[in-house]
């Protein structure tokens, strides 16, 4: 229990009149009747909240929380006491969550309730714990705050950010996901499979034509093609040092993580599997998955991946890749590439390429774009100019190197990493290549 600020005044107020009281010998007796008056009074009010019956809290979370966007919780405040409760509440979020709207500060009447709304963003993946609410509550003559905690504690799981899965499958519902920048192009030669016989239709190519059916029926027949199934889909993610850069408010490690689940759900529902391998620190195994149900899979697989500080180890990682994975896969060797992986990362990747189709997703990093774009003005910034740009040149070399060895490449911001990835991956299975 503490004083408020209305009676730190009231003390001041006292002394004040006790510094007059010292000037003015006949006002001495009223001073110290005063000062025995607001002492009784002080200490019945402290008595008074002592005793009064503890607000309760309950808390409702949401299912699920993706990291870095808002959800609502709700927390329903009781007071079972007979008189007011002027209370401020402090939800127990997580170490490291933003809570804008917290404290809430009410006078809730004699056993009612009071229902609060607010919103959460929690900044880290994997399992988050709220712990007890916090409560301060005023005595009736507002001269005393109690604090105290109240509810339970409960953990939520909080997996990457899926809003660019969801606003793709509203899109694709629609038949618009071309709005998000994902690009359907047609499917020709040998990235189809044949599906059925049809009536002719304006506009089909007169090669789909089938013209032993056309001469039978005596009318133009269509053959309908479907793009091919049951392909597979590897992500080789790094989880090593390099992976914890900050972009934005997130590390590179969670925008890799957000492309990946637009990806999969994009191969989940062109019917290819999809598959996780975790390098860099961490190795865990995920083998293929396949439909649209899988994505719940890889989200309780995903939603608790922890970069390390270990080094990211290529040619271990591959090795282990292809002794769990026997068939022809695509492999997404997602990273954050340095110039001075080309020693480690060629080979490695060569050696991959003999059994797969590689492509190499690295995530370009915001500081050295901002370095690279930002005028001039004194011998500092000219040394970080000269830096971004020796540092963007060994990556191209890199690169080039690899392009030339037949191995795919995707090099982008992390704002744009989801939806290109998601188009090559499209243009992979439109050229028939996987």
């Amino acid at each position: 229990m503490s004083p408020t600020g209305r009676a730190l005044w009231i003390v001041v107020g006292w002394a004040l009149f006790g510094l007059a009281a010292s000037l003015w010998t006949e006002a001495l007796a009223a001073w110290q009747f005063a000062g025995v008056v607001l002492a009784v009074i002080g200490l019945a009010d402290a008595v008074v909240l002592s005793r009064l019956a503890k607000v309760t809290v309950g808390r409702r979370l949401p299912g699920r929380f993706a990291v870095g966007e808002a959800a609502d919780v709700r927390l329903e405040i009781h007071n079972p006491g007979r008189v007011p409760a002027e209370v401020a509440v402090f939800d127990g979020i997580p170490p490291g969550s933003q809570a804008e709207s917290m404290p809430w500060q009410g006078i809730i009447p004699p056993g009612a309730r009071a229902k609060v709304t607010h919103e959460v963003r929690i900044l880290e993946r994997g399992v988050a714990g709220f712990g007890a609410v916090h409560v301060c509550r005023v005595s009736m003559l507002g001269w005393w705050r109690r604090k105290y905690l109240a509810g339970e504690s409960a953990t939520v799981r909080v997996y990457p950010d899926y809003e660019p899965v969801l606003k793709f499958a509203l899109l694709a519902m629609q038949a618009r996901q071309e709005q998000m920048g994902i690009v359907r192009k047609s499917f020709a030669g040998s990235s189809r499979d044949f599906h059925q016989l049809r009536e002719y239709r304006e506009g089909d190519p007169m090669s789909q034509i089938d013209w032993k059916a056309t001469s039978r029926r005596v009318q133009l027949i269509s053959r309908e093609f479907q793009e091919q199934r049951n392909q597979i889909v590897i992500f080789l993610t790094d989880t090593g040092r390099r992976m914890r850069a900050m972009d934005g408010e997130l590390p590179q490690f969670d925008h890799c993580l957000n492309a990946m689940l637009l990806l999969s759900y994009v191969a989940l529902r062109q019917g290819d599997q999809v598959g996780v391998q975790a390098f860099g620190g961490t190795n865990r195994w995920l083998p293929p998955v396949k439909g649209s149900h899988s994505m719940s899979v890889l989200l309780n697989h995903l939603f608790d991946y922890r970069t390390t500080p270990e080094p990211s180890d290529f040619a271990a990682a591959v090795e282990r890749l292809l002794a769990v994975q026997k068939r022809r896969a695509l492999v997404v060797v997602m990273t954050n590439l340095r110039g001075e992986d080309s020693s480690e990362l060629v080979p490695a990747l060569r050696m991959l390429r003999s059994k797969h189709l590689v492509m190499l997703a690295s995530l370009r990093e915001r500081s050295v774009e901002d370095a690279r774009v930002t005028p001039v003005a004194d011998f500092g910034g000219a040394l970080r100019f000269a830096a971004a740009e020796r540092y963007d040149a060994e990556r191209a070399e890199v690169l080039a190197t690899l392009q030339g060895f037949g191995i795919l490449t995707l090099d982008v911001p992390a704002q744009q990493f989801p939806v290109a990835l998601a188009n090559r991956y499209l243009d992979i299975k439109a050229a028939g290549r996987l």
